[in-house]
């Protein structure tokens, strides 16, 4: 059976891109676009929805304001231009967060995430979820793509051309990424960007000031761009 997908956002545009990149899969099928979570929530009285693309900043009620209302909700994907709301979403367990522009890699990412999470029976309706794999991206050298578990890396370096994966053995790993797509693999497992140049695990965090994040003896320096939204996280314990 095809997935069935409902996209909620106040942008006509959002909404044709999505149904672009929907459309060119065989196993997804829209059934229903609207414009706010009024709406939202018609549709999902009335059809069966199985993942719902979700734009955070709608009129009326925000996409995150929404989901909490929900009592069953189905998968969701939330689709916003505002990176700050990133962990608040994923403490409602969605699926992914989708930083507009969305490009067809990162949604069809994005759809193999789905998958990862639900059995056939739960890509039926069904709202039991089974336990998702444990973290990894998939990291290119050459020909050859390298599994790389996320929980064993404590922070991520850009140098140069490069980024320099630092583990909690004391090892590397360095391939030839720009920082920006290691960022968006990895916005789901407890990453956060502190600086143009770091990337860190949150739960390798030992200690931080309004300055730096401290991961054992290392220090490492937030930007002043990303002090504030870094500080709140932080200072929140998440």
């Amino acid at each position: 059976m095809k997935i069935k997908c409902l996209i909620a956002d106040d942008e006509p545009l959002a909404i044709a891109l999505l149904e672009n990149h929907i459309q060119q899969l065989s196993t997804l099928e829209v059934v229903g676009t609207c414009a706010n979570a009024l709406q939202a929530a018609q549709e999902l009285r009335t059809k069966q929805v199985d993942l719902l693309f979700l734009d955070i900043k709608m009129p009326q009620i925000t996409g995150i304001e929404f989901l909490k209302t929900l009592r069953q909700p189905p998968a969701v994907i939330f689709t916003t231009a505002y990176r700050e709301y990133a962990l608040e979403g994923y403490e409602l367990d969605i699926v992914d967060y989708l930083l507009k522009p969305i490009t067809f890699e990162r949604f069809f990412k994005s759809v193999e995430r789905y998958y990862s999470r639900f059995s056939p029976k739960e890509t039926q309706g069904s709202t039991v979820r089974t336990m998702p794999h444990e973290g990894y991206i998939f990291l290119k050298t050459g020909h050859k793509f390298n599994k790389i578990l996320t929980n064993d890396i404590c922070y991520i370096e850009s140098v140069k051309d490069y980024v320099v994966l630092h583990r909690i053995d004391g090892s590397t790993f360095t391939a030839k990424y720009k920082i920006s797509d290691i960022e968006a693999e990895i916005q789901d497992k407890r990453f956060l960007r502190i600086h143009r140049s770091f990337i860190v695990n949150l739960d390798r965090i030992t200690a931080f000031t309004l300055q730096d994040v401290e991961i054992g003896p290392i220090e490492l320096p937030i930007g002043n761009s990303y002090k504030e939204f870094v500080f709140k996280v932080l200072k929140a314990g998440l």
